[in-house]
């Protein structure tokens, strides 16, 4: 299985069997990386692979079954097919031969409900090339050029390679940083990070790594400090931050020790603002005071790192919530991008980790069930902060952001 990597665009390629999605890899990567046979069905699952392609930076690409699949596992394939438009931030719609119909409509209609940006291709366009009146259905449908293609012609790649570029910086475009708005050149910001179980031997987890990384492009100062050291730090008063950053398991700690007048947040708080629903969450997270005895509570944890004795989604959000309303609460845990076990509607409360290691695309899909079914949703980090009543305080900073 791939690695998620967040840094990374996701592009899907879908289209009927025999439509030219393997080669269409194998073309863009350069690479023998797809299995091109005659054969309907060759691609069964959806297969992943990371790659840099020159030009566009680093990517997933997705290769899926045909959407027109009629074998004994068509359906089942079809299915997969129509879950990898949940992870995907890019898609390209294969079509040749002129045929284009309902499959591909319903496809696009998919696409559409996610805002999944999409490209349509006209494959194999040297042998059969692309129907004019076709050509502006489509665009009549879609508000887009269909972009004609031959996997043999490398300008027609490099074509497609920069329509991928365009799209990519389109979503760029949209993507805030984690302090944007919080910090500005020459601020100081005082990161407290616990040395704990869960903490990677010899390196930081990447919210802590993403953090200093932002602070350096926004020429600012980042100060790390071990919770033991901010103590004695905020007592000599030598240096007086303008924002300080905390691990949210010692949310209650830090707020103790640092002093009112400087701001303090989560690095969780601060990954729901860049990939999450932040409205969604501050309306869902004051729902944890309505939780009753029996309910269910549903943890999205995006890793899939082995669980310990102090796993802060598997073992102590969980204790400390049944503490917080001294509820008899029911909790489930999906880890990755693994399917629910059951529906969505048995939830009283969804609380999605920060999303560190997924896009924030995957992430919003994922969250996007309970939001339809007006389930609560909140983070991690918010939701600590909410039971260890720092929570006012740890949103502070965003909320002049929303206005």
């Amino acid at each position: 299985m791939t690695k998620k990597n967040s840094n990374r665009i996701y592009i899907g390629i879908f289209g009927r069997t025999n439509s030219g999605k393997s080669s269409l890899i194998n073309a863009l990567t350069g690479q023998n990386l797809a299995i091109v046979s005659e054969i309907p069905g060759t691609t069964t699952d959806p297969v992943k692979k990371s790659i840099e392609i020159f030009g566009l930076g680093a990517v997933v690409l997705i290769d899926t079954a045909g959407i027109d699949d009629t074998s004994e596992l068509g359906e089942l394939r079809i299915k997969k097919t129509y879950e990898i438009i949940e992870q995907v931030d890019i898609a390209i719609i294969i079509i040749n031969n002129n045929k284009f119909g309902k499959p591909e409509k319903d496809l696009i209609k998919e696409f559409k409900k996610r805002k999944t940006p999409f490209i349509i291709i006209s494959n194999k366009s040297d042998i059969t090339p692309l129907d004019k009146q076709l050509s502006i259905q489509l665009f009549n449908l879609y508000q887009q050029d269909v972009l004609q293609l031959s996997t043999l012609n490398s300008n027609d790649i490099n074509l497609l390679i920069d329509n991928l570029v365009n799209v990519k910086n389109e979503l760029k475009s949209d993507k805030i940083g984690l302090f944007s708005g919080l910090i500005e050149k020459g601020d100081i910001v005082v990161l407290i990070t616990p040395i704990d179980n869960e903490a990677p031997e010899g390196r930081l987890i990447l919210p802590q790594v993403n953090a200093i990384r932002d602070i350096i492009d926004k020429n600012a100062i980042a100060i790390v400090l071990k919770e033991n050291e901010a103590e004695e730090f905020f007592k000599s008063k030598v240096i007086s931050p303008k924002l300080v950053v905390t691990d949210s398991q010692i949310f209650k700690k830090a707020d103790e020790i640092v002093p009112k007048d400087i701001q303090l947040t989560g690095f969780s708080v601060l990954l729901a603002r860049l990939k999450g629903d932040f409205e969604e969450y501050i309306k869902g997270t004051p729902k944890i005071s309505e939780l009753k005895d029996g309910d269910r509570v549903l943890l999205l944890e995006s890793c899939t790192h082995t669980s310990s004795c102090d796993d802060i989604g598997r073992v102590k959000i969980p204790k400390w919530l049944r503490e917080y309303t001294k509820k008899n609460i029911e909790f489930d845990i999906v880890v990755g991008l693994e399917k629910l076990t059951r529906p969505i509607e048995d939830y009283s409360l969804v609380i999605q980790c920060g999303g560190c290691v997924i896009t924030k695309k995957q992430l919003m899909n994922r969250l996007q069930k309970a939001k339809d079914a007006d389930i609560p949703i909140t983070n991690y980090g918010m939701t600590i902060a909410y039971m260890h009543n720092v929570y006012n305080r740890a949103i502070e900073p965003f909320l002049k952001l929303l206005k």
